[in-house]
């Protein structure tokens, strides 16, 4: 697959409905960072008006698999890779449009190759921010990715 927003949109819409469904898009990507976008609306509201934790999550940790998944690619090498635990902080409402962002593309290279050289599993956390329209943190996720190479 090649990794276009509009490709990974089309990829989330067949294997991750319930982000789809939640409007949970992803806007860029690069070999550095992934941005994804999701507008607070009735659908995916808590009843506080403002959006559930688990679509800020979903969106949270599209950015790192996002980014996974491209270095991987990229390696040649069949390599799994899992959530094995997650943190979150909120720190504001999460209303109108919330941008998550992980800029950790060159840390993620970098675990994936050790892994490879290592033939060993490694872990590695990795943190989207997002932020609100006004520029404002609404919250911080970090999700720690487990890395293996398949033999």
């Amino acid at each position: 697959m090649e990794f276009t927003p509009a490709k990974l949109n089309l990829f989330s819409f067949f294997k991750l409905p319930a982000a789809f469904w939640s409007g949970v898009r992803v806007r860029s990507i690069s070999n550095t960072s992934c941005e994804v976008t999701v507008k607070h609306r009735w659908f995916n509201q808590n009843p506080f008006q403002s959006m559930y934790f688990a679509v800020q999550a979903m969106a949270a940790e599209m950015t790192t698999g996002v980014l996974v998944m491209l270095h991987i690619k990229a390696s040649g090498k069949n390599v799994s890779m899992l959530v094995a635990q997650n943190k979150s902080v909120f720190t504001k409402k999460a209303t109108g449009r919330i941008t998550f962002v992980c800029s950790q593309g060159d840390a993620i290279k970098a675990a994936i190759n050790e892994a490879i050289a290592s033939k060993e599993g490694k872990t590695i956390w990795l943190t989207s921010i997002g932020k609100n329209a006004n520029g404002e943190q609404v919250s911080e996720m970090q999700f720690e990715w487990t890395l293996k190479v398949r033999s």
